[in-house]
């Protein structure tokens, strides 16, 4: 199996140049002295599509050979990685074809549709999703692009790490959200090359830790749909691919409980006036638990999405 390395997230910086947004990465003295170190935000929720995996959407089907772009692409998302392929795919000239939950949030489901792309649904608790979107390829003849296991889609999401290191220098510790492990492992990639010396981590929700057994047990380890707020992490398991990248080079994975994270959520409105998912608000939410040791370190945090619904959201926040 031929892995992903620096040099790719390198080759995606440039096929996404101008046209993905070079997010800000914002401070705040509040979260230093809470922490005990110097936080680096990256703002993904400001990204194209609200998230990351604008990124790896892009440059994936920008990668494809122009015969197999024209026929169109197969995704299968809860939520941003559907928005991301449907809006790439739209920019590109690319008929997409998007497999999603029924359940998806209402805001991801019309933006997909929005952007141009076909929604098929399922039920995320009975159907298998990798099994849909593959009998969609198979039928119709599509490249099917999944929402992490992908080579392009990883060496397109290390591009803001990338970008971090670029802005801010060197760092000690990078977190990073962590559902599939696609952002995870191309920030241990961005890192290879941009940062040696630093340590990241993914962080995944306390319900599905499947990444954190994986990495223990040194196997892929499978799981029911986890019941969680952070829909965008309700993986059942790592892929191929982003668990031989973290396992080589990750510093470790932790977890982030629902109620950790709508603290995480609400400090970002409060504080830093920034509409973080939940999702989005993982990384932060374990460095603000303790469950990352950071005092007197240099540390990245990645904010990676911000799609959600008003209402959900202003629930969330009020402890609804």
């Amino acid at each position: 199996m031929s892995l992903p390395d620096h040099s790719d997230v390198v080759a995606a910086a440039v096929r996404l140049a101008g046209v993905a947004h070079r997010t800000p990465v914002l401070t705040s003295r509040t979260a230093d002295a809470a922490t005990g170190a110097s936080l680096y935000f990256k703002c993904e929720a400001l990204q194209r599509g609200g998230a990351f995996k604008f990124r790896g959407a892009y440059n994936a089907i920008a990668a494809l050979p122009e015969a197999q772009r024209r026929t169109g692409v197969v995704a299968y998302s809860s939520g941003n990685h559907a928005q991301a392929i449907a809006y790439a795919a739209s920019l590109l000239g690319v008929p997409a074809t998007i497999v999603m939950p029924a359940d998806a949030p209402a805001a991801k489901l019309a933006a997909t549709r929005g952007y141009g792309g076909t929604v098929v649904l399922y039920d995320r608790y009975t159907d298998d999703r990798e099994a849909i979107g593959r009998r969609i390829a198979q039928e119709q003849g599509l490249s099917l692009i999944p929402p992490y296991d992908h080579r392009d889609v990883i060496a397109g999401q290390g591009t803001a790490a990338l970008e971090l290191f670029e802005e801010v220098g060197p760092l000690d510790v990078l977190v990073a959200c962590l559902g599939g492990g696609g952002l995870t492992a191309g920030s241990v990639l961005a890192a290879d090359g941009a940062s040696p010396g630093c340590a990241v981590w993914g962080a995944e929700p306390e319900a599905g830790d499947d990444g954190r057994r994986s990495l223990a047990e040194g196997r892929i380890v499978h799981i029911e749909v986890p019941k969680t707020i952070a829909d965008g992490a309700q993986t059942q398991h790592l892929g191929d691919l982003t668990f031989a990248i973290l396992r080589r080079g990750a510093a470790g994975i932790v977890t982030a409980s629902d109620a950790q994270l709508v603290q995480a959520m609400r400090f970002f409105a409060e504080r830093m006036k920034l509409v973080v998912e939940p999702t989005g608000a993982l990384a932060a939410a374990a460095v603000f638990s303790g469950a990352i040791p950071v005092k007197g370190l240099r540390v990245g945090v990645i904010l990676s999405g911000g799609n959600v619904d008003v209402a959900r959201y202003a629930a969330l926040l009020q402890g609804g």
